[in-house]
Parts: C-alpha cells; sequence; structure tokens
C-alpha cells in the first residue's frame, strides 16, 4: 500500500522548510501532513501534457492536472490512499482511476462543490459513489454534498481553518506608529471601496498587504475610487505582515458578500497574532465566530456599521484586549495546523 497526495499547484517544499526554520514564513501542511503519514507527494508536471489532456482541460481543470492524473492512475494499486489537495486535479483522478477499474481509495478536498461543472462530472461519472472521502472547510460546502449529490455524513469531513501557530504568533511589533493602526490583508472577494469610506476620516493609518496567494484573473475586489490620505496598500513579506499584525491595534477584514468564505486565512493568522478583529458577516466561519463573539462582526457594505465597529474596539481598550484573547484561544483549540493535519490524518488512516 502506498499513500500519496497530490497538490493542484507546483510548491518549492525545500524552500518552504528553509523559511520556516529561518523565521521567514509557515510550514506548509502538505509536507507536514506527508511526514506524518510517511506519503510521496505528486505535483503537476507541464512536461506531461498531451494533446488529450489540452482537450479534457476544456472540459474541466487544466491540462497539467489532466496529465499528472493520466500518469498517476496507471500507478495506483488497489490498496492505494490518494488525498488530493484540490478538486481541479481530484475530480481527473477520480475519474481515469476509475475508467482503469481502479480500487485505490481517492479522498477530495472540495471548495466549490456548487459550481455547475464540478456537478455534472460527479453526476455522470457518479463520482459521488467512487471517491471515498471529501474533505470541505465549512458545513454550508458540506450541505450541498449532502443535499445535491446524495453523499453520506460520514463520507464529508469538515476541516477547520488554520494557520502555522509556530510562525504567526503573539510578538512585540516594531512598527513606529502616531497614531492607531488598522491592518488588513487579502484580494480575494475583499471590500476594500467599504473600508475607505469607514474610515476615510478617522484618526489612524489602514495598512494593507494587497496580494493573495490565491489569486486569479476571475477574482473580485472592491477599490475605491479615490484612496484616503490614511489608507496604503503595498505587498508584505511574511516576517513583515507578522509585524503589521503585531503593530495593528486592531485587524479588519472587509469582504463582499460571498459563500466563497474568503478572509479566512487573514482571519486566522490575525487571531494567531492575538489581535482583536473586525469581519463582515458571511455564510460559513466569519459569522460562526461572530456569533459566538470571538471576531465582531459587521454587514456587507455597510460602512457606518463597519466604522462604528472600529471606533468602539478603538476606544474600548479593554473590549478589545479581551476579543483578542477570546479570538486566541479559540485558534488554538480548533486552528493550529497541528490540529488540521491531525484530522486529516486520522481521516485517512481510517480508510
Amino acid at each position: 500500500m502506498a499513500i500519496r497526495l497530490v497538490t493542484s499547484t507546483v510548491f518549492d517544499f525545500d524552500m518552504f522548510d528553509a523559511r520556516a526554520k529561518d523565521d521567514k514564513g509557515p510550514r506548509h501542511t502538505v509536507q507536514q501532513l506527508a511526514r506524518k503519514l510517511d506519503a510521496e507527494i505528486h505535483q503537476p508536471e507541464r512536461s506531461r501534457i498531451s494533446l488529450v489532456d489540452r482537450l479534457l482541460s476544456r472540459l474541466y481543470a487544466f491540462p497539467e492536472h489532466w496529465g499528472l492524473a493520466r500518469h498517476l492512475s496507471r500507478e495506483l494499486h488497489d490498496e492505494d490512499i490518494v488525498y488530493c489537495s484540490g478538486q481541479d486535479v481530484g475530480l481527473p483522478i477520480a475519474i481515469l482511476a476509475k475508467l482503469r477499474n481502479s480500487r485505490a481509495r481517492i479522498a477530495v478536498s472540495t471548495m466549490d462543490p456548487g459550481s455547475r461543472r464540478f456537478g455534472i462530472l460527479v453526476t455522470v461519472f457518479r463520482l459521488n459513489k467512487s471517491i471515498k472521502l471529501f474533505t470541505v472547510n465549512d458545513k454550508f460546502k458540506k450541505s450541498i454534498l449532502q443535499d445535491k449529490f446524495r453523499i453520506p455524513s460520514n463520507r464529508i469531513l469538515v476541516l477547520p481553518e488554520q494557520t502555522d501557530a509556530e510562525f504567526f504568533r503573539p510578538c512585540a511589533g516594531t512598527m513606529a506608529k502616531s497614531r492607531p493602526i488598522l491592518a488588513s490583508a487579502g484580494l480575494e472577494q475583499r471590500d476594500y471601496a467599504t473600508l475607505a469610506r469607514a474610515v476615510e476620516d478617522l484618526d489612524v493609518d489602514l495598512k494593507i498587504c494587497a496580494f493573495s496567494p490565491n489569486a486569479s484573473t476571475k477574482q473580485v475586489v472592491a477599490m475605491p475610487d479615490k484612496t484616503p490620505k490614511n489608507m496604503e496598500m503595498k505587498f508584505y513579506e511574511f516576517a513583515e505582515l507578522r509585524n503589521l499584525y503585531c503593530s495593528a491595534d486592531l485587524v479588519v477584514v472587509s469582504l463582499l458578500k460571498n459563500d466563497y468564505s474568503a478572509g479566512l486565512t487573514v482571519l486566522m493568522e490575525a487571531m494567531a497574532c492575538r489581535r482583536p478583529i473586525v469581519i463582515t458577516r458571511n455564510s460559513g466561519l466569519s459569522k460562526e465566530l461572530a456569533d459566538k463573539g470571538v471576531v465582531l462582526g459587521t454587514e456587507p457594505g455597510n460602512s457606518d456599521s463597519l466604522r462604528s465597529s472600529i471606533v468602539s474596539l478603538l476606544d474600548n481598550r479593554s473590549q478589545a484586549e479581551a476579543l483578542a484573547e477570546k479570538g486566541h484561544q479559540h485558534f488554538l483549540q480548533h486552528h493550529t495546523s497541528e490540529v488540521y493535519v491531525s484530522l486529516i490524518y486520522e481521516a485517512l488512516s481510517a480508510l
């Protein structure tokens, strides 16, 4: 039996290792899981792409995903366990393995089960029967898999959002400041137009790490027509981003209304650094944590509500401190990379 971990993106894991050892960036969970399972990691290779892969990519995913699926499906044994960290590579592997009558046990991380193409492929190839485990990052996606595809609850694992607590941790920020600093980050589904309106006449400095690791041409972000003088957007390296969080009086995650669960990476990093957080309430974890009082939630597109929440925390330091501590303790119990890796490890071991 072999355990195989498959990524849909190419990662330089040696770089992740070296950077983590120098305290310049977080560890990668795929690498942590591979070591815990003694598993082999498979990544896409453009050199493997054939004409058939290019044709199949018109139906779904990218040619390199089909190239990887084609090569890996030939190697699989019936006892093998395959965990795909993205549905764009997971569905091609599941389809080709099924066509080859492979009985390998396949698990797929599923970020967008409501998409049309996902639904067509799962239905046509009956992947709801052949894929042994689906992992998702919130209960809403689980309900789609259960209701639309009749997948039993015991074959769906809801994984927590996570970040590396060894890197993102409480620390003394070193940014010089003459007035409060508000921090934010990311580009996916961000509503910086509403955030700009909320803070434009406040005596604060708003510093934004304008970068998203999942950036794409379909990325949606609302930018202000005119950037306020107290708003700065630039790229921060990981160590600089950690310093920004730790130097900030509070972290604001302003989001457009969406069901994509955007903004959760920043949410985890800020909780890990023990900062008070204001976040737009959307379906999923942001609403859940707001309802629990772990973060302060505001409604999408409401600059007055966002401004009021920011001002209330800046004016009430004891409330902000209590919110930061509650968020940090919740993070340590439920959202570290160790918790995340252990849950996947247990689920794959059970297969």
